[in-house]
């Protein structure tokens, strides 16, 4: 296997060409420095066995705080040092990214101006930077020098300069940013000057010191911005300084959303893209390519057609920390799959959440979760009904500590929502895969008998969420129609006419089925966009232009007031949540996107997952580990 080959970096071998990317973790102190848990987080994943280690991005002037949690360089050395200590124990390399956010940072932290190429408002707060001065330039070119010397000195292999999505360096780089008329006109300059002074640095201090560049090879703006075809010769100028690896990125300030996508664009979406730039580019530099490459085999055939000398898999190792080890042990197929939902691994908003990933909630709490496997000190037996993500996880992991388990399931089929809503049905295959793997028994199509409970040790309830109560009128229980009973094929919706999709929560569910039937569905929401809470996982934008381009009216600030049935169509009567005006519209099907409730519990029986509290994937994998490790 190609990606468990060692390759040449610089004057330094990696063991691999797997490399784990730089990404807002949250995992922070409160003085902007790397903590106990980053030393953790990615331990763990050279644990794992990943050749390349990129520490989260570390601002190098005090100019730049983007997020709360952002670590500052002249903070990092002692979190710099403990990480590397622990990578280097594993064989890893450890490259530490330098940055600097510029006009894409945020005043609310600092309280001081943004410092950018130019005066252009940033796209997401609109706040207009400060333009830099040549005093703001040489600052911030020192900067990175400073933090340079300081990586390198506390034990780092190198230093990745961030000209990629938010960045600074990227937006000298690009006419969309960039419309000074003094010398750094040359949008190349600040750039390169950049460059220049970080080699000097790390190499007074470690002759063989890395130096990497991200690059964003198109900003998804091609009026004014960096384009594919522009991309080659930048990256061959730049690379010609003494870059050692680049790293082949897409998105600017109008895509952000774009820089990791969710499940709605095809994985390695950079392969093209990074063929080019790595034709061009000096044979001494290792390229890397970018993009949702979540899969050993995507990252296989990369790497075999030429396309990139390494990959870049952040999310995937942040699902599954052991990709390297059990590819190099030829259980590919026991790789916990990224779903790439951006539910958890996202962190950069106003909840200042810990990343972690949903199949794999250890991720980012590595420095105080249990040993989730340990072996039990008596072996029981265990009944688990319900074949949800809760139960599957908790059959997996009761498995695993010595117990023997039974899981049983009304359906045909496991999963639960997670298996027919949403991205969620590889990671429902893949519990079950592991489950059958390691001796459960499952039992689908079956009801379960409180007689069974007398025939085992222990009992889980696992068993779901059922339908809320709705918060409006109903002529009749079948004047509205389950979403989840849409999504399990027990109700077909009709062929022709409108549907109505009832969405007070704004999540992907309702917002997933309005796409599908484009020009037929309406979405009411009560917000003043639809999706409202896509805002968490990037998709927010996104969503509103698919269900633009697919021609579904949506009726925003509205509250649903009532349905009921007259002769063959159904009425909903809506009203407007400023105004109070009523109306009314007709439509043949009515679908309840909204709030659920949890099953009625089971006398006796150990409770995890929606039959608690309806929530995420993360909370049902999450409480069916701990319930497990409480037999």
């Amino acid at each position: 296997m190609l990606l468990l080959q060692p390759i040449t970096i610089g004057t330094h071998s990696s063991k691999n060409s797997l490399m784990f990317g730089p990404h807002a973790t949250n995992l922070g102190d409160d003085l902007r420095g790397l903590s106990p848990r980053h030393v953790a987080y990615y331990e763990r994943r050279a644990r794992g066995g990943c050749g390349i280690i990129v520490v989260e991005g570390a601002s190098v002037h005090d100019s730049d705080w983007p997020y709360e949690r952002a670590p500052l360089a002249t903070q990092c050395a002692a979190g710099w040092a403990a990480i590397s200590e622990v990578c280097h124990a594993h064989g890893s390399l450890v490259i530490a990214s330098l940055d600097h956010a510029g006009g894409q940072g945020s005043s609310a932290y600092s309280q001081l101006p943004l410092w950018a190429p130019s005066r252009v408002p940033e796209v997401n707060s609109r706040e207009v930077p400060k333009w830099m001065e040549t005093r703001d330039i040489n600052a911030v070119i020192e900067g990175f020098a400073e933090a340079a010397r300081l990586a390198i000195g506390s034990g780092c292999d190198g230093v990745e300069i961030n000209a990629g999505q938010h960045s600074l360096v990227r937006q000298f780089l690009s006419g969309l940013t960039n419309q000074r008329g003094d010398e750094y006109g040359n949008r190349l300059l600040f750039a390169q000057k950049v460059i220049a002074a970080v080699r000097s640095a790390a190499h007074t201090v470690r002759p063989d010191a890395i130096i990497g560049l991200r690059l964003s090879c198109d900003e998804l703006a091609p009026w004014a911005g960096i384009t594919p075809e522009m991309a080659p010769q930048i990256a061959t100028e730049l690379c010609a300084l003494g870059i050692d690896y680049l790293v082949v990125v897409r998105g600017s300030i109008f895509s952000v959303e774009k820089t990791r996508p969710d499940f709605h664009e095809p994985p390695a979406f950079n392969n093209e893209l990074c063929r080019s730039v790595r034709t061009a580019a000096p044979r001494t530099t290792a390229v890397f390519l970018q993009g949702s490459v979540v899969d050993v085999a995507q990252a296989e055939w990369a790497l075999n057609d030429g396309i990139c000398n390494g990959v870049e898999m952040t999310r995937a190792q942040i699902a599954d920390p052991d990709v390297a080890l059990k590819s190099s042990q030829d259980v590919v197929a026991q790789i916990r799959p990224c779903i790439r939902c951006n539910q958890t691994c996202q962190v950069r908003d106003a909840r200042n959440p810990i990343v972690t990933c949903v199949g794999e909630p250890s991720a980012g709490h590595e420095s105080h979760d249990p040993d989730w496997y340990v072996k039990a000190h008596q072996s029981r037996k265990v009944l688990i009904v319900g074949a949800g993500v809760a139960g599957l996880e908790a059959a997996r992991v009761a498995a695993l500590r010595g117990h023997s388990v039974h899981l049983i399931e009304k359906r045909e089929k496991v999963g639960g929502l997670s298996a027919i809503a949403g991205p969620g049905s590889s990671l429902v295959n893949w519990l079950e895969s592991e489950t059958l793997r390691l001796g459960v028994t499952i039992q689908t199509s079956a009801e379960f008998s409180p007689g069974e409970s007398s025939e085992h040790d222990v009992v889980i309830q696992t068993t779901g969420s059922q339908r809320g109560n709705p918060e409006y009128e109903v002529d009749s229980p079948t004047s509205v129609i389950d979403i989840a009973d849409v999504r399990g094929g027990s109700v077909v919706l009709p062929d022709i006419g409108t549907v109505a999709i009832l969405d007070p929560i704004g999540g992907p569910i309702g917002v997933a089925l309005a796409e599908e039937l484009g020009a037929r569905a309406i979405l009411f929401t009560p917000d003043n966009i639809a999706g409202n809470e896509l805002a968490r996982t990037g998709d927010l934008a996104p969503a509103n232009v698919r269900l633009a381009q697919n021609g579904v009216t949506i009726q925003r600030r509205c509250v649903v007031r009532g349905v009921e049935r007259r002769r063959e169509e159904f009425v909903v009567r809506v009203q407007d949540r400023f105004s109070g005006v009523v109306d009314e519209i007709l439509c043949a099907a009515v679908v309840d996107a909204g709030f659920r409730l949890p099953t009625d519990p089971m006398n006796g029986a150990l409770q995890a997952g929606d039959c608690v509290a309806p929530r995420t994937i993360l909370e049902a994998v999450l409480e069916g580990r701990r319930v497990a490790q409480q037999i």
